[in-house]
């Protein structure tokens, strides 16, 4: 009984529990189906029960990602194919936490040797007592955080986005002038921080941009990842590209813009076969697209992280220089990336010396910190091309994706779970 508790019960979830210390996404449904699989695997052999074991850890695994990072699991199935683009090395807390989950699968291989079994009934009825109360106290624990996970659209959500709200794109469809769209990874709404309130936009306080464009802003609804996101806002609908990589989509706004003859234009600071963005841009009717390695190429510089790609600051020039090559409107669509979770020092991202962008934030919220000053260097490389004397009239949105997806409470509860922002330039011309 006692092998049993530790390999089902302790192993099966001590990974998890620690992260009761900083935060976590529910796991009540995976601590039961532990302990319930294990007591039906217990008499069985050690293959049987080895299998069973690691099979679960998978799923476990995978589903704590899943709540997390606010993704549904068919989408987390379609993004594991994509794992290998990603550089772990450059977070410690993903290192650790496989280090960690490594070395409880190698002692529950040690531990499933020796028996497991029993017949009593009451040591039956033990074992799912032990497993009913972790599984409590999973639910007790994450109580003052929902909300915060596994955001998935229901049937039926009632829908809302940016362009929607900001009323960017006239009512008749037709553009007058450039429109850029801009997707900024992990920019949730600040709750009940000030400093961050005054920070998130700061560059477009500038006069000089309040004197060239009309600036709002306001919050959207969001569901799930960043691909979700750009759904939302492209496409104008709840829902995930999985479909739109062999099917077009003629409602979404860049082809409904390209039908008119608007050219329509993507820029994405990562790799283009992420999320296949490569295939299902052109299927919502994106008819050029610039993604690293063009990027790389028109002379943005490299930044790592967890998703390496080329520096965010750098693209608003490249953009730039796109709007002022012909008179005619035009549909641009940036995703940037250098932001996301969790986000490390140097790699060239620029965010060591935090301080100079809030001492306040350096001090309480370093990663916080880190992640609004690589928002301010994109937000003021646009300033600087926005107020060109040469730069064409652009309609300009900036929104963000989905809140920042912070392992710890302390820092995941400084941003709203369901609301992302967005600031509106219209230009006064």
């Amino acid at each position: 009984m006692r092998n049993w508790l530790l390999v089902w019960v302790v192993l099966a979830n001590a990974g998890f529990a620690l992260m009761y210390l900083v935060g976590s996404p529910p796991r009540f449904f995976e601590i039961m189906i532990f302990g319930a699989v294990g007591l039906v695997v217990r008499k069985r052999s050690y293959i049987v029960q080895l299998a069973a074991f690691l099979a679960l850890m998978a799923f476990s695994l995978l589903s704590f990602i899943a709540g997390l990072f606010n993704l549904g699991m068919a989408s987390l199935t379609h993004s594991i194919m994509f794992f290998a683009e990603l550089d772990v090395s450059q977070s410690y807390e993903y290192v650790a936490g496989s280090i960690f989950i490594g070395g409880l699968i190698v002692i529950a291989m040690l531990a499933l040797r020796r028996p497991t079994s029993f017949e009593d009934q009451r040591m039956t009825l033990l074992a799912a007592g032990a497993t009913l109360s972790l599984a409590l106290v999973d639910l007790y624990m994450g109580y003052g955080m929902r909300g915060h996970y596994n955001r998935v659209a229901a049937a039926g959500a009632p829908f809302e986005s940016a362009i929607e709200n900001s009323k960017i794109v006239p009512a008749s469809g037709a553009i007058e002038r450039n429109l850029l769209v801009i997707m900024v990874e992990s920019m949730g709404v600040p709750v009940g921080n000030e400093e961050m309130d005054t920070l998130l936009f700061r560059q477009f306080a500038n006069p000089n941009v309040q004197s060239r464009f009309e600036v709002s802003k306001g919050t959207t609804t969001y569901y799930s990842s960043t691909t979700s996101g750009e759904i939302r806002e492209l496409c104008g609908r709840w829902g995930e590209y999985h479909d739109l990589r062999e099917t077009t989509d003629s409602g979404c706004l860049p082809a409904r813009l390209a039908a008119q003859g608007v050219q329509t234009t993507a820029y994405h600071s990562f790799d283009g076969k992420f999320f296949d963005r490569n295939l299902w841009y052109p299927n919502i009717g994106f008819e050029d697209a610039h993604f690293r390695e063009s990027l790389a190429e028109g002379g943005a510089e490299r930044c790592g992280g967890v998703f390496p790609g080329v520096c965010d600051r750098d693209v608003p020039a490249q953009i730039a220089a796109r709007l002022k090559e012909t008179a005619e409107p035009q549909f641009v669509y940036w995703l940037s990336v250098n932001s996301h979770l969790p986000v490390p020092l140097e790699s060239n991202l620029d965010v060591e010396n935090c301080e100079r962008i809030s001492p306040q934030l350096a001090r309480d919220y370093p990663m916080i910190c880190r992640q609004f000053a690589i928002w301010d260097a994109m937000d003021e490389a646009l300033v600087k091309e926005i107020l060109a004397s040469d730069f064409p009239p652009t309609d300009i949105l900036i929104v963000g994706d989905h809140m920042p997806p912070y392992f710890d409470r302390h820092n995941r509860q400084q941003f709203a779970p369901d609301r992302v922002p967005w600031l509106m330039l219209k230009w006064r011309g």
